[in-house]
């Protein structure tokens, strides 16, 4: 079957890029981001920018600062902007249907937090059997009290690179691979 792809950009939001809560590498990863949406636009595959909506949290609530994306990111009136409401993205929400109706089956996933959204989209689309590739230096976290935040994305890359998936398939690349794959059309 022919590789159908899209890339995923988790919760790369205001609120999470604060002062408060540095990130690991975030000019680096937002610029790894941005390499990958202009070379998926000029393949012709979707990028879907997903943000959190805390949905009545009094956090990430849609249309205030904190839930807008950087501004460093490079979005075009193309891309679809999508809402989640958990750490999962499929959860409660229609991502899967309109995946379906993209013919999408396989997600290059990046984004914010490593341990948090970005893990539990990971595992999700694993277990709806989707083909996974998780760019292992296109994704960020903050300090965590027990482990600083370059360990915990090393930490979750390995976890990601060990696991069984269901009948998809999963992979972590780093960007350059993942482009040159790309460009040769070449990511199977």
């Amino acid at each position: 079957m022919k590789s159908n792809k899209a890339l995923l950009v988790i919760d790369m939001q205001k609120g999470s890029f604060i002062p408060e809560t540095p990130r690991f590498d975030t000019i680096g990863v937002i610029n790894r981001i941005n390499g990958l949406t202009a070379l998926f636009r000029k393949m012709g595959f979707p990028v879907i920018f997903i943000q959190h909506d805390g949905n009545g949290t009094g956090k990430f609530e849609k249309n205030t600062l904190e839930w807008e994306l950087l501004d460093e990111l490079l979005i075009t009136p193309g891309d679809i902007l999508w809402d989640k409401y958990a750490n999962d993205v499929f959860y409660k929400s229609n991502l899967q249907k309109k995946l379906s109706d993209l013919g999408t089956n396989e997600l290059i996933i990046t984004g914010c937090a490593t341990d948090f959204c970005v893990e539990s989209t990971v595992q999700s689309a694993l277990t709806k059997d989707y083909i996974v590739t998780v760019v292992s230096d296109g994704h960020t976290t903050g300090e965590r009290p027990h482990l600083v935040a370059e360990k915990v994305i090393e930490h979750y890359n390995w976890v990601w690179q060990n696991m069984i998936p269901t009948n998809g398939e999963i992979k972590v690349e780093n960007y350059d691979t993942i482009v040159k794959k790309i460009t040769n059309n070449d990511l199977n």
